[in-house]
């Protein structure tokens, strides 16, 4: 499993998640804090689901988002890994 890094804009050191708490099915409030002692920003940001990439094989029929687009997908897959995306291969093979 991967762990996303925040990163401190301003001295670009760690940053930790001090609380979160949940507005919305789709949508997380966080409150952040620079590790760096020296520095200590810390700020309010919201994680937001925007997008689904694949289709769960348990799907809960409240949860309804739009469905990426082949360049969304095609951007995630770079920087998750060099696998390809089995999507854009069969809509590929549709256009030929």
């Amino acid at each position: 499993m991967s762990t996303y890094k925040l990163v401190c804009p301003h001295c670009l050191g760690p940053m930790r998640i001090r609380t979160s708490e949940g507005t919305h099915i789709f949508l997380r409030v966080a409150y952040l804090q620079c590790r760096n002692e020296a520095c200590g920003w810390s700020v309010r940001a919201e994680f937001e689901m925007t997008h689904e990439m694949s289709p769960s094989g348990m799907a809960n029929p409240a949860v309804r988002l739009p469905v990426a687009d082949v360049a969304l997908r095609r951007a995630a897959m770079k920087s998750a890994d060099d696998q390809p995306d089995l999507l854009d291969q069969m809509e590929m093979e549709r256009a030929l």
